[in-house]
């Protein structure tokens, strides 16, 4: 043999030697794999047995707050459930049949005031609404639409709400919630400290089904929720409920941020509930007041030097005292200063559109929203939040906030459609109700007939006929209660 022959012999084994070498080091990956998936077994074993016999937990854990006691929103009266008499204060009275009809379908509407039809009641709310809209569009089917809106709650409150509906064998579940996660006081020492990648992972183990049996059946979550999370009333305790509640509100932006994490985790654990009951899920991208109603409450950012707070406040000064283009340099000049300051950002968000810039408007009136420093209208943050859920988990989304920017006359919600910060009009309620129905439609639940949108507006006037003075006159009070509140002149005391 060559010396040629050797070393291409050579160079053959030497090349094939990391080859060898890559062939014990991929067994024994492998074999470390097959080791965890086989020590994982009985958890996926255990979660496809329960999946499979359609077990799911009494309650789902809230990581962030648990409350003293969760009462049931409807008791049974004869044939029938009706709204317990202890909820009426948050909740308005409403009720359907223990049995469900056959060819019923079970639609219930969960939020906050909202939902409920605030300043009016359920006869003026989208829920109704929706309820005659879908009898005039299929007659022949029975409809039944319950309204489950609770003054001030917010989606942790209104996830208890639906593990109780879902004992009611709905077909349906529309979900409105946004406006009120800033109300009531709550600490979050845990969620500041756990990165958000690692908090949504932790609401997704905790939605193994495994893992709710075990926590159920050890009884383990009640007894370690008063040791790590924040402990709520049992109905709503809002911080402008007290006279001077408005004082208690600051700057906070970790607080803020928390509250936002916090919603999107409710939002998931109310998806997932209705997914394990095999129901359906609307959401509803809520609407707010944006052109039309300030800020609730200002502050200068605190970090801010004494000379340059003072620099901030005396161009503020300025711009309120000046016009048009001069009070919009003056502002840009102090929002340099403090970039989340409330008011100059809606200052300047009215001189954009009085110079009918529409989209500078638009941009500067929603930062006024994200920072005002006592937020009673849906953030941004939330909205993004909102519509990310519903992409991830595949879940219709109405999107009433589009809808009510189209239907203003300049492109931004304002009076003209809602009567204070995030009430709509009676008529705003109705077009939510269409655009439910014409989402119904489209996930073919609902096959209207050729007359239906005659039939539907000759219900809504004769609703409209049927409700009385006394109706109208109680919303306008509910109308002045609610400014007051919102501004922080409540009447009670701590």
């Amino acid at each position: 043999m060559d010396s040629s022959s050797i070393d291409t012999e050579s160079q053959q084994l030497t090349a094939a030697e990391p080859a060898r070498a890559a062939r014990p080091r991929a067994r024994r990956w492998l074999f470390r794999l097959l080791a965890i998936l086989v020590g994982c077994s009985p958890l996926w074993g255990g979660e496809l047995i329960l999946r499979a016999t359609s077990w799911r937990p009494q309650t789902t854990r809230d990581p962030f707050v648990g409350f003293q006691a969760i009462e049931p929103l409807f008791e049974r009266v004869g044939d029938d459930y009706e709204t317990a008499p202890a909820r009426l204060e948050f909740f308005a009275s409403d009720r359907f049949a223990a049995q469900k009809a056959a060819s019923e379908y079970r639609i219930f509407c969960v939020g906050g005031s909202t939902v409920q039809g605030r300043p009016w009641s359920i006869e003026t709310s989208f829920s109704n609404w929706l309820e005659l809209t879908l009898r005039a569009a299929d007659p022949d089917r029975t409809w039944e639409v319950v309204n489950c809106g609770g003054v001030s709650y917010a989606s942790y409150r209104v996830a208890p709400i639906v593990e109780e509906c879902l004992g009611y064998d709905p077909d349906l579940l529309v979900v409105y919630t946004g406006h009120n996660e800033f109300l009531e006081e709550r600490s979050y020492p845990l969620q500041r400290d756990i990165p958000p990648w690692l908090a949504r992972a932790y609401s997704a183990f905790e939605s193994l089904r495994i893992v709710q049996w075990t926590q159920e059946s050890t009884r383990l979550t009640s007894r370690s929720a008063s040791d790590e999370r924040t402990l709520l009333s049992t109905e709503v305790d809002a911080l402008l409920d007290y006279r001077g509640g408005l004082a208690a509100y600051h700057r906070d932006n970790a607080w803020r941020e928390s509250v936002e994490e916090h919603y999107e985790v409710n939002l998931r654990r109310i998806i997932a509930l209705a997914s394990q009951a095999n129901v359906p899920v609307i959401l509803v991208d809520p609407v707010s007041n944006e052109r039309d109603c300030p800020p609730f409450k200002l502050e200068v950012a605190p970090e801010l030097s004494d000379e340059r707070s003072a620099e901030f406040s005396a161009l503020w000064e300025r711009a309120k005292a000046a016009r048009g283009e001069e009070a919009e340099r003056l502002l840009q000049q102090a929002l340099r200063l403090d970039p989340e300051h409330a008011g100059a950002w809606f200052m300047l968000g009215q001189i954009q559109l009085t110079a009918k810039e529409i989209e500078g408007a638009r941009t500067a009136l929603r930062k006024a929203q994200d920072y005002d420093v006592c937020p009673l209208r849906m953030t941004e943050p939330l909205h993004a939040q909102l519509r990310r859920v519903a992409a991830d988990t595949r879940t219709p989304m109405v999107d009433a906030r589009s809808f009510f920017n189209d239907w203003a006359a300049d492109g931004i919600p304002g009076d003209d459609q809602l009567v204070d910060h995030v009430h709509p009009s009676i008529d705003g309620h109705q077009r939510i109700a269409q655009l439910l129905a014409e989402q119904m439609i489209a996930m073919r639940i609902l096959q209207p007939r050729d007359d239906w949108d005659q039939r539907r507006r000759e219900s809504f006037s004769a609703q409209m006929r049927d409700l009385d003075e006394v109706y109208f006159n109680r919303g306008k009070q509910r109308l002045e209660g609610l400014r007051r509140w919102a501004t922080g002149r409540a009447f009670k005391v701590k």
